[in-house]
């Protein structure tokens, strides 16, 4: 059978690959966000590598950590506001969140040398066991769904940023430790992170081949953000876990 006859509704596996150039190249594509996102991710690995070595070698990561969370932050904004300027303000986005993965990994890689390769298969098997129940239809993207996870996930984000504002205070909440509320806290924001990842697939199939090229950058950037929330989610839960245990 002809690969070009294979019909499928998910972006990732659909005959966009075999069509032969039918599509406008000014259009986003599955290609060109499959080829940005690669490339963001073998930059992040990069980074990140290079800064367990410096803190091996005995270099602090804390500057490198909140450095590259804030400068993500910033940019994050600047592309909501800006998303003709995405395709500067993603490859800066990936750098920031490079320094930012690279500090926060390397405490869990001293302390836990295989945590950080375990949350990366976890997150790795968790992507392609969304794809497959997005793909099958098993979970489809309504817009309740995507309400709810859109709320769940603007919710955690607030509880981590006053979480973090009071920590300058010396005031610790109740989702840092290893208490099991902030076990239980861990595994919700992960579950949430799972399900953001279909509504980056739903954006992909609903945009890919009609939307400008640019947002190409911007459906990277979603999915990026999403994997590497979904990471640091698991990487935190195993840290926690491995501690308690």
């Amino acid at each position: 059978m002809s690969l070009r006859n294979f019909k499928t509704s998910n972006p990732v596996f659909n005959g966009y690959f075999w069509d032969d150039g039918k599509s406008s190249a000014r259009t986003m594509s599955v290609a060109g966000i499959f080829i940005k996102s690669l490339g963001g991710i073998l930059v992040i690995a990069t980074i990140t590598a290079y800064l367990w070595k410096l803190n091996e070698a005995g270099t602090p990561m804390r500057w490198f950590t909140l450095g590259g969370m804030l400068g993500a932050a910033v940019i994050s904004v600047l592309i909501s506001i800006r998303q003709n300027w995405a395709h500067i303000l993603v490859p800066l986005y990936v750098v920031a969140k490079g320094f930012f993965l690279g500090g926060f990994s390397s405490y869990a890689h001293r302390n836990f040398p295989e945590l950080p390769y375990q949350a990366i298969g976890v997150t790795i098997v968790t992507f392609f066991v969304m794809l497959i129940l997005y793909q099958i239809r098993i979970i489809v993207v309504t817009k309740k769904l995507r309400s709810v996870v859109i709320t769940a996930t603007v919710s955690i984000m607030v509880v981590y940023i006053i979480s973090w504002i009071l920590s300058f205070f010396g005031i610790k909440t109740y989702i840092w430790g290893t208490s099991w509320f902030a076990i239980a806290f861990n595994i919700l924001a992960a579950i949430v992170a799972s399900f953001a990842l279909l509504l980056d697939f739903d954006y992909i199939e609903r945009y890919k081949n009609r939307a400008p090229k640019y947002k190409e950058w911007i459906a990277t950037w979603g999915l990026l953000a999403t994997l590497i929330w979904l990471y640091v989610e698991v990487l935190r839960l195993m840290q926690k876990l491995a501690i308690r245990f």
